[in-house]
């Protein structure tokens, strides 16, 4: 299998404990879907998976083996076969990001994802929310405030239309 740069943590935007929960029955690479329990919902969520993330689960399913349990698991001796947790996932990130040079944390792939997303889409919010399935579109409009910064842009306008003796 080739190296492939995609993952579902940025792909589909998903929380790191979303990703530790996984087992290999969510996945249908035929299908291209992978079922999701979402942070706070009772049941799993179907999401459609990019093709590129269908190729690197596809590469780590090679590898992992076709055993039912979890998707993500431990290499190490001390832990070999049991599920990933999320502390692991957020020390996986921040360790292969720190030999990339960054700083790199899961929430952080989470937001840059989120973030590009809007970009993408023009700034359409709703798309977003229904990308990264935050509940409240509020989120949402915080991650494109940021982005755009919006109220600075405000500001400008209001300072630039300011009538009052310099």
């Amino acid at each position: 299998a080739g190296y492939c740069h995609s993952s579902p943590l940025h792909d589909l935007a998903l929380r790191r404990g979303e990703v530790a929960g996984l087992d290999l029955s969510d996945v249908d690479l035929n299908k291209g879907v992978i079922a999701v329990k979402g942070k706070g919902r009772m049941e799993k969520q179907l999401l459609t998976l990019p093709l590129p993330t269908v190729k690197a689960l596809r590469a780590w399913m090679e590898l992992r083996g076709t055993q039912d349990g979890p998707l993500f698991t431990n290499f190490d001796r001390a832990g070999m076969g049991e599920r990933l947790t999320g502390a692991a996932i957020f020390y996986l990130v921040r360790y292969f990001g720190k030999k990339a040079g960054l700083v790199a944390r899961p929430h952080g792939l989470r937001h840059a994802a989120i973030t590009e997303a809007l970009d993408l889409t023009n700034g359409d919010v709703r798309k977003v929310q229904k990308f990264n399935h935050h509940r409240d579109l509020r989120t949402v409009c915080l991650y494109d405030d940021s982005r755009e910064d919006v109220g600075g842009q405000v500001a400008a306008l209001v300072a630039g239309e300011c009538k009052c003796g310099d």
